[in-house]
């Protein structure tokens, strides 16, 4: 996970100190971020799993939260049913969080009506498999920034926007876009989704794996993760782990959780931090 270090020590080191929106629910501050415009991270999926190894990563959280996306949820119950507590912050005492991910991915509404892009996504790299010269290679995109339907800006719908599939000799490598990414709480969880969702396209679909590419527009760490940062940096990366899909996997709506197994997962300790909502 070198890659993703090395982008953590630059904002630690040559961020620009700005102020931002969201609060701390402890004491009601905010948070300052250090932060740096438009960088990009690249990881072979074939060399190995990228999951950050200078801090444990929660996997269970990892699978629940693309399965919970996947099924088009907006309400925490299925997280909550699997101990995952991640979105419990923006949820409402109900459960609900509005339009999120799920949502815009499996439901998403415009003017000619409803779009399951999931299912979309899935026949249009089918489509380029039988055809390269098909219209729908250049096109195989997941979206969650949905202008119309985001009218709270406290809920961090499309933090990661937009996702793009690309086939090639039989590989399939995706690159995601992150309009504002939290560097230590929340990316290494959507390099793991990410390279996750791209594992299981490429099952269902017959293809290996390729690249996983990251771009990022603000990328920030929040004042009150300094010391942890510190801390994760003089941590030595240990090797990374591979992902074992266990048996067929025919469709998205039937991934199973103990399908998605994480080989030879090694870590440091964990590094708690407070979000800022």
């Amino acid at each position: 996970m070198k890659q993703y270090l090395d982008l953590l020590r630059e904002i630690r080191t040559a961020g620009t100190r700005k102020a931002q929106r969201a609060a701390l629910r402890s004491d009601g501050r905010r948070p300052e971020v250090l932060s740096v415009f438009g960088r990009q991270i690249r990881f072979d999926l074939s060399a190995g799993f990228p999951m950050v190894t200078t801090k444990r990563m929660p996997w269970n959280a990892v699978v629940h939260e693309l399965l919970w996306f996947l099924s088009g949820s907006t309400n925490v119950s299925y997280l909550r049913e699997h101990k995952v507590s991640i979105w419990d912050e923006w949820a409402t005492p109900e459960g609900e969080l509005g339009p999120v991910y799920g949502k815009q991915w499996r439901c998403w509404e415009g003017p000619q009506g409803k779009v399951d892009q999931i299912a979309n996504l899935i026949a249009g790299i089918r489509k380029v498999i039988e055809n390269p010269h098909a219209s729908e290679a250049r096109r195989l995109i997941l979206s969650a920034w949905n202008p119309a339907d985001m009218p709270d800006p406290k809920i961090p719908t499309g933090c990661h926007t937009l996702v793009q599939f690309n086939v090639t000799e039989g590989r399939l490598s995706s690159q995601l876009y992150q309009r504002s990414a939290d560097m230590f709480l929340g990316v290494p969880f959507n390099i793991a989704s990410y390279a996750l969702l791209t594992h299981i396209l490429a099952k269902i679909t017959g293809l290996a794996v390729g690249e996983y590419v990251h771009t990022f527009g603000d990328a920030h760490i929040y004042d009150n993760h300094l010391d942890a940062v510190d801390e994760q940096l003089r941590r030595e990366p240990m090797p990374l782990p591979t992902l074992q899909i266990v048996g067929e996997l025919s469709s998205i709506d039937e991934v199973k959780a103990e399908q998605l197994k994480l080989i030879g997962y090694q870590s440091h300790g964990r590094l708690p931090g407070e979000v800022a909502v």
